[in-house]
Parts: C-alpha cells; sequence; structure tokens
C-alpha cells in the first residue's frame, strides 16, 4: 500500500526546506518500516501534485507551513485518509490572533497583547519563527503584539485522536495523547527571534501541569493527528502557538522511541486508542535533521 507525505518546502521554499527535509525523512523512514510504500509531490503545482497522487494512496499527510496547511490538506482529505489534522482545525490554529482569543476563553493563559513599548511582534499567520521578532515598534500589516514572557522555552508533542472526518467509522472518545515534552533551544540575534533546535525528552518540575494544559489545549481546539504546542514556563504555564502539525521535535522523539510514529498517526487517525510509549535516553537535535545523543 502507498502513504502519500506531502512536503511543502522540499520545492518551494528554499529556505525553511532542510527543515522539512529533516521531518520527512523521519517519517518517510517510519512508513516504510511498516512496510508501506512513500509517495510525494514533484516539482510541479503543490495542490495538482497531492490530487495527482492521492487517489492511490491509502494514507496521506500534509506537511506544510501553518498558513498554507489548511488549503492543501483541503485538497487531500477529499480523496484519501487523513492521518493529521483536518483543514477546518488547520485553518483555525493557523490565525494565532484567533488561537490565543479561543484559548483564552476556555481558561488557558495566552500572552496579553501589546499596543506600545517593547514586545514581540509576530505574524497574525505565520509559521514556527518566521518574521517574529521583539521590539519597540509598530507591528506590520498582518502582525499583532504580544508581551514579552521569559521562563523555559518548551514544546509538547501531542497526538490527537479522531474527532472530526469520518467520525462515524473512527471516533472512540480517546483522550490525547503526550508523546513527550521537549526543550526549545532559541536564538535572539538583535530582537530576531531563531528556533535552532531542541532536547527531548526533558522532565520537569511542573511536567504534570504542562502535560494537562496541553491536553486542554487539543481538546479545546479540536486538533487531531500530531500537534505540537509551544509554552513558556515560568510563574505561569503560557501557550504560545499551537502547530497542528508535524514539528521538528519529531526528529528527535523518533530517534528515541521504540514504537513507530507512523503506526500512532494511523491509530490516532482510526479512532484506535494509543498504548504507552517507551522513550529510551534523550538527544539534542536541529533543525537540519542532526540528533545528538546525551
Amino acid at each position: 500500500m502507498k502513504v502519500l507525505l506531502a512536503e511543502y518546502t522540499l520545492h518551494h521554499d528554499p529556505k525553511l526546506a532542510p527543515e522539512g527535509e529533516a521531518m520527512y525523512r523521519t517519517l518517510k523512514r517510519s512508513f516504510e518500516h511498516l512496510g508501506y510504500e512513500v509517495v510525494s509531490p514533484g516539482k510541479g503545482d503543490f495542490g495538482d501534485e497531492i490530487e495527482r497522487l492521492a487517489p492511490d494512496c491509502r494514507y496521506g499527510l500534509v506537511i506544510a507551513p501553518d498558513h498554507l496547511l489548511a488549503e492543501f490538506t483541503r485538497r487531500m482529505e477529499g480523496i484519501t485518509h487523513n492521518v493529521g489534522t483536518d483543514s477546518t482545525n488547520a485553518a483555525v490554529c493557523a490565525n494565532k490572533r484567533l488561537t490565543a482569543r479561543l484559548l483564552a476563553e476556555h481558561g488557558i493563559d495566552v500572552p496579553q497583547e501589546v499596543a506600545a513599548g517593547m514586545r514581540v511582534i509576530k505574524p497574525i499567520r505565520g509559521s514556527g519563527s518566521v518574521n517574529v521578532r521583539i521590539g519597540d515598534e509598530e507591528p506590520g500589516d498582518g502582525e499583532f503584539g504580544q508581551e514579552i514572557l521569559t521562563g523555559d522555552l518548551l514544546s509538547v508533542s501531542v497526538i490527537g485522536s479522531r474527532v472530526v472526518g469520518d467520525v462515524c467509522s473512527f471516533y472512540s472518545g480517546a483522550p490525547p495523547f503526550v508523546l513527550a515534552i521537549n526543550r526549545q533551544i532559541i536564538e535572539n540575534n538583535s530582537g530576531r527571534i531563531t528556533y535552532l533546535g531542541g532536547e527531548t525528552p526533558v522532565d520537569h518540575p511542573r511536567a504534570e501541569e504542562i502535560r494537562e494544559i496541553a491536553k486542554k489545549v487539543v481538546t479545546t481546539l479540536g486538533c487531531q493527528g500530531y500537534i505540537g504546542i509551544d509554552m513558556i514556563v515560568g510563574d505561569r504555564i503560557t501557550v504560545i502557538d499551537v502547530n497542528p502539525r508535524i514539528t521538528t521535535s519529531l526528529i528527535g522523539i523518533a530517534a528515541v522511541m521504540e514504537e513507530e510514529i507512523a503506526d500512532l498517526l494511523i491509530k490516532a487517525s482510526e479512532g484506535i486508542d494509543p498504548e504507552p510509549v517507551h522513550l529510551n535516553g534523550s538527544v539534542h537535535f536541529d533543525t537540519h535533521g542532526g540528533i545528538t545523543r546525551q
């Protein structure tokens, strides 16, 4: 059987391509270990390539920057079985301001918007740390400002079970499943924020609170498949961003996890309750796929 892994940046975004390729290789290797043949779009129109390849595939997954994820997922999910989040959820999470408002309405701490002074400026519809900066300046079109927070820079990798789509066949009511808590390595270069990779898994004195908040985020927003949730943990546990897609942390998690991530994604998409995973040791990982064991 075939699996479509539709990774956007390989042929369409040279700046993000190394990170995209590293995630793609990790997933491809995992699906191949399960016996699947992996197919991927070529250099042509990305959406057209998805529609060309998807009819022959048992499963599909789109890996793309947040602001593009919804449209390409929509084009795929009507043709083959999607093991990632659905297009509606991807569209909601791509709007960072809307996501923050929805989480705040459900009692989840998020950064406060700031209209003056030093603040974090980020795109309303962005991906990762691209164009995120700290400064005392007016946000540009399509940007907004948030308070500056200090604390431990963490992300939480979660798998959500089927909540929309072919719900009658696959909905189980299984709660979200936390794979790992990860430490993020962030560079602040004269106010410009760049994500460099991280460490996984990490322990934390507030790990149980962190896990419960991550689960609440997933259920509040209706995410499914693999989700990466960025947090800053200091006096508060604050959710900074929600990525309803494969994130770079998966490179490190796959390196220490006995189970296959592909198997977990398939089972979650079909409503099968996940079993506990086994993480052996810890690693540092970078955005080019480099792994260093601790």
